[in-house]
This record gives C-alpha cells, structure tokens and sequence, in this order.
C-alpha cells in the first residue's frame, strides 16, 4: 500500500448514520483512503461492504452510544476520527415555527444536536489520553442562513455548528480538533421524497449557482479531505460545499 492510503493504514474513524446517504459514501471513501471504518446507525448492514465494524446504535440515547464506542475501542482501538454524521430533517409538519408540533421539534434536536453531542463526549477521553483526534460534524448551510419553512432543521444545524466551535476551543491544547461540513442539498434517501418530484427539484436547483444538487460522495470528499489530516490547522471551520448556493 502506497500513497495517502498507506498513511491512514490504521487509523480508525466511527461513522455514525453510515448506513445511508453521505454517511454511507463517507464509509466507502474513507475504507479506500485506509481507514478502519466502524459504523454507527439504527440499520448498518448496508455498511457492511464498507466497514470492518457495525452496531446499531441510538445516537439520542446515552447508554446506546457509550455502549457503542465502548466496543468500538475494545475491538479497534483508539478513535482517530468521529464523523458524527447522523441527522434527520423532520416530517413535513416540521415547518414554520407556530406550525411545528412541539414532539417534531424535539425529534430533530434530539438526533441533529444531542446525537453529536453524546457521541463526542463518548470519544472525548480517549482522545484526551492519546492527544490526538478530530471530530468532524455534518452540520448543514441552513446552520448558516436559515431555510424557509425549516425551523428546527435550522435551528439544530446552527447549533451542531456552534457545539463544533466549542470543541475546537474547549479542547485545541490537548491535541484534538473539531470541524463541520456544510452541504447544500443532497440527493440522499432523506431528500428523494422532494427532489423526485420536477417541479420541486427544480425550484431547489434555480437556487443553485452550479444548478444542480449534490451527489452523498461529493461531501464525502469533503469529510475525506478533513479526516487526512492534510489541513491540520484548522479548527472550529465550517467548511462549506454547497454549489455556491450560500453566496447568493
């Protein structure tokens, strides 16, 4: 093994959602980059291919996680890279402030803020006791300027990024890092009940500089490029790779 492969041989990133979607890329382009992949989601055999471990894990539920990353590093070792990946947009009710009943507002922060929240604080100290690491959270544009008639996805992006930002910060000295990814629109299994629908598609990419959306493995190139280890002083960054859409 040569090449970029051949310096990541070993080293272990946990996937959480890797079951679907950009987890799922993500999976695949981090296996072929060297990595030791273990998954993290509710179903992870479509993983499989992809990963040496899965477990079906709750990212919203505590004893679900610590369970999870407790095994992960008996079996793999230490965790050099969490992509806390797992995320939900809510049901169509979850819209407009007044218009979302309060049980879909809570299911989004739940999966989209306490999921990454819970997982990170599971990889913390062993991070902490290796002086390394880097946590890299899908957070979204809509953590930058808000959606239309995306309430609670917008508010918990905004706050995966802020919990990133404290990360970076809170633990910079002891040797680990924190960074987001922020997608634009993705065509993903989350997304296909809306951008199989024309007309709806293509009001999406009218507001797309590039005029199209996403495939899942053009942001894993993205969670690809962090978890190398090539720009290695950045920290606390949302790195946006949305088709300019953000820059209108």
């Amino acid at each position: 093994m040569t090449g970029p492969a051949a310096e990541l041989a070993g080293k272990v990133a946990v996937v959480t959602g890797g079951g679907s979607g950009i987890g799922l890329a993500s999976c695949a382009r981090l296996a072929a980059d060297g990595f030791t992949v273990a998954v993290l989601d509710l179903q992870p055999a479509a993983a499989a291919g992809a990963a040496a471990m899965t477990l079906r894990c709750d990212v919203t539920d505590e004893s679900s996680v610590a369970t999870a990353i407790t095994a992960v590093l008996g079996q793999l070792g230490g965790i050099d890279v969490l992509v806390n990946n797992a995320g939900i947009t809510g049901s169509r009710q979850a819209a407009r402030c007044h218009e979302t009943p309060v049980a879909e507002w809570d299911k989004v922060q739940a999966v989209n803020v306490r999921g990454p929240f819970l997982c990170s604080r599971a990889v913390l100290p062993s991070m902490i006791a290796r002086g390394s690491g880097h946590i890299i959270t899908i957070a979204s544009v809509a953590g930058l300027v808000a959606f239309p008639g995306r309430c609670a996805y917008t508010a918990s992006k905004g706050a995966a990024l802020m919990l990133t930002r404290s990360i970076a910060v809170d633990y910079a000295a002891a040797g680990i890092r924190a960074n987001a990814v922020c997608p634009g629109m993705v065509y993903t299994p989350m997304t296909s009940w809306r951008l199989d629908q024309p007309q709806l598609r293509a009001e999406v990419e009218e507001r797309i500089p590039f005029g199209r959306v996403a495939a899942p493995e053009e942001i894993a190139d993205a969670v690809a490029l962090l978890a190398s280890g090539r720009l290695g002083y950045m920290t606390g960054h949302p790195l946006v790779v949305d088709g300019g859409m953000s820059a209108l």
